[in-house]
């Protein structure tokens, strides 16, 4: 089958189209046929498309809307630019969407209904900047293949449905949490679910054994602490602002600090969150960019403080939650690093790990600098108590079996 993975955001769409069936899963034989980013839709767009292992070809074009966007990716992957496999729109087979926010709707991939569309668009207050363009793409995507072809929703909340009342609640009045389901759902579910997976497949061992702490580390972050295979708690809430440091999010904040920068900028609760969402984290502390890549390279040419000082900080809070989360889990057997910062900074790695000897986690400063993006593996010593690896994430991959699953009506493996 040839699958059509679609994420789509306000203005922008990543897409991949992956050939994979259930004996490709089994076998781990899937492929990636084509890849690309549409930007700036809504204006004269910026366009990306790779098809195999050829070069990327960037081009512009007017695309007023997310339809647009899709009948221009479509017409491409059907032409000779495309991939060979893809010769017509009947050559896709399925198409897998990245859904932000399922609420406590939804705990495993679905496919799309008219039900489930409203169940969407029930989470809609919940995540109002992400679901709402996810709804679009789906939209959009029966609009130019047809209603026929099945869609399914893949949730980033989903794999922490599994999360325990005393990991999911917040301390405020249990008649809000009844009322509107103010609780912790966590994200970067895909990613967390996918590396923990591929750790049970290097090391041989089942689901139900797979104790692990995974770290997402990109311009978004999360931490999840996985027992026997489930979530059992995880770093962002309600919204993906709580937990660690970001590249333009805060992370956890004393919740009055809202209130009081309200007051002295004479801010709405709304521009303040906006401040928390896109103008701190690595961006806010060192007032100069929230690419990690800049920032390290800032400290060491240049010496400079602030740049220093947003590394330190974003460190220091995911080395924290490690230990918060080696705690709740009664221990685990390996820390994961994944993302784009957890899998090419071999420095910030060595730096979140500093200090966690006390805790039998010794990294091996040869494996730590040689495992990356492609090739990642185990990066502690062989003697260490708590192992430590990289493993590249694949969210588009899991999205794409996912899709598979659903429509074969097979039982998904979490």
């Amino acid at each position: 089958m040839n699958i059509l993975v679609l994420n789509s955001g306000s203005s922008t769409i990543k897409f991949q189209i992956i050939a994979t069936d259930l004996e490709s899963i089994a076998n781990n034989t899937d492929r990636r046929l084509a890849r690309g980013t549409i930007e700036r839709i809504g204006g004269e767009a910026i366009i990306t498309l790779q098809a195999g292992e050829q070069d990327k070809k960037r081009s512009t074009a007017p695309l007023r809307d997310t339809r647009a966007a899709v009948e221009f990716l479509l017409r491409w992957a059907t032409s000779d630019a495309g991939p060979v496999e893809v010769q017509s729109v009947a050559d896709i087979n399925a198409i897998g969407h990245r859904v932000v926010h399922g609420g406590e709707h939804f705990t495993h991939s679905v496919v799309i209904d008219a039900d489930v569309l409203r169940a969407i668009e029930d989470c809609i207050e919940l995540a109002p900047l992400h679901n709402p363009t996810n709804i679009k793409g789906i939209q959009a995507a029966r609009e130019v293949f047809g209603a026929g072809l099945p869609q399914v929703a893949v949730f980033d909340t989903a794999f922490h449905q599994t999360l325990p009342e005393q990991a999911y609640l917040y301390a405020i009045p249990y008649q809000l949490y009844r009322r509107y389901r103010i609780r912790r759902y966590g994200f970067h579910g895909t990613s967390h679910r996918y590396v923990a997976y591929r750790y049970r497949q290097l090391k041989g061992i089942e689901r139900e054994r797979t104790n692990v702490i995974t770290l997402h580390l990109g311009n978004g972050c999360s931490i999840a602490a996985i027992r026997d295979g489930n979530s059992i708690d995880t770093s962002m809430g309600l919204t993906p602002l709580e937990g660690l440091v970001m590249g333009t999010r805060s992370g956890d904040i004393d919740p009055a600090i809202i209130d009081f920068i309200s007051v002295k900028e004479g801010l709405t609760p709304r521009e303040v969150e906006t401040l928390l969402n896109k103008q701190s984290g690595l961006l806010g502390i060192s007032g100069l960019t929230n690419d990690m890549r800049e920032l390290l390279d800032e400290e060491r040419e240049n010496n400079d403080r602030r740049a220093h000082l947003a590394i330190e900080v974003f460190c220091y809070r995911a080395r924290k939650y490690i230990g918060g989360f080696l705690a709740i889990a009664g221990g685990a057997e390996a820390v994961i690093f994944t993302g784009g910062i957890g899998e090419n900074s071999s420095e910030v790695r060595a730096r979140i790990c500093n200090g966690l000897e006390w805790i039998g986690l010794e990294l091996d400063p040869e494996r730590n600098q040689e495992h990356g993006h492609k090739t990642g593996g185990l990066i502690s010593k062989d003697s260490s108590r708590l192992a430590a690896y990289v493993i590249p994430t694949d969210e588009e991959l899991l999205i794409a079996r996912d899709t598979v699953r659903c429509v074969s009506g097979v039982a998904q493996r979490y």
